[in-house]
């Protein structure tokens, strides 16, 4: 594919084939994702990829500590609620998952149904656990180069055929993924990449979402009209 045809045919997927994805496939794609750029060239990801009974693992104990109660355990900073236009998109997009997917408003059980499917990294063959080094966790500049990264990793899965989806939800329980993805304590996760071939007959799957114009985004200086 050409870079544009990445860029703008690229969505996130949420549902995949039950087929494995070949080792060789994920470490081409993880190669071209790192040639993002980071500052001062320091790269501080490392990727933890995760598949079969291992992943299979931190899917019970993900959605098993989860529905229990136990405190969310992410290691990245949240923010709390969005609010404003920020939750106006929010909204945004779950209507357009929820009409795609036939869920109705008061259908809890549907509902709920969605949520099981985030912890459970919407059921992907492979995850790509990304986490950075902690001698240099307290800033913020790793986890923007940690972005970075995951942006390329998308992007190139996407120009191989493969689907991807960034979930946090699939992260939530650190200790699971720590525990089955084997995941030292030197390294501090960042966040989680759902991978796999993506099922063209699972209707979340067609869901493009609607994206700012520059107009609202991008503010010119200097520049003659």
């Amino acid at each position: 594919m050409h870079y544009d045809e990445v860029v703008l045919g690229r969505r996130s997927i949420r549902g995949f084939k039950q087929v494995p994805v070949p080792k060789a496939l994920i470490r081409e794609v993880i190669e071209i994702a790192m040639r993002a750029p980071s500052s001062l060239n320091t790269q501080p990801w490392n990727f933890h990829i995760v598949a079969g009974e291992p992943l299979n693992r931190i899917r019970q104990g993900n959605t098993e500590r989860n529905l229990a109660g136990v405190p969310d355990s992410r290691e990245f900073r949240g923010h709390g609620g969005y609010e404003g236009a920020h939750r106006e998109r929010q909204i945004e997009i779950a209507k357009q998952l929820f009409g795609a997917m036939g869920i109705e408003r008061h259908d809890q059980a549907a509902r709920k149904d969605w949520v099981l499917r985030g912890f459970r990294q919407f059921d992907a063959p492979v995850s790509v656990v990304v986490t950075y080094d902690r001698s240099i966790h307290g800033g913020d500049i790793a986890p923007f180069d940690c972005g970075a990264v995951t942006n390329a990793l998308v992007n190139a899965a996407w120009s191989r055929g493969l689907g991807c989806v960034i979930n946090s939800q699939g992260i939530m329980q650190s200790p699971v993924v720590r525990e089955h993805a084997g995941i030292p304590d030197d390294q501090v996760i960042m966040i989680c990449v759902a991978m796999g071939f993506p099922d063209d007959t699972f209707p979340a799957n067609a869901v493009v979402s609607r994206r700012k114009s520059v107009d609202e985004a991008a503010v010119f200086v200097g520049f003659e009209d």
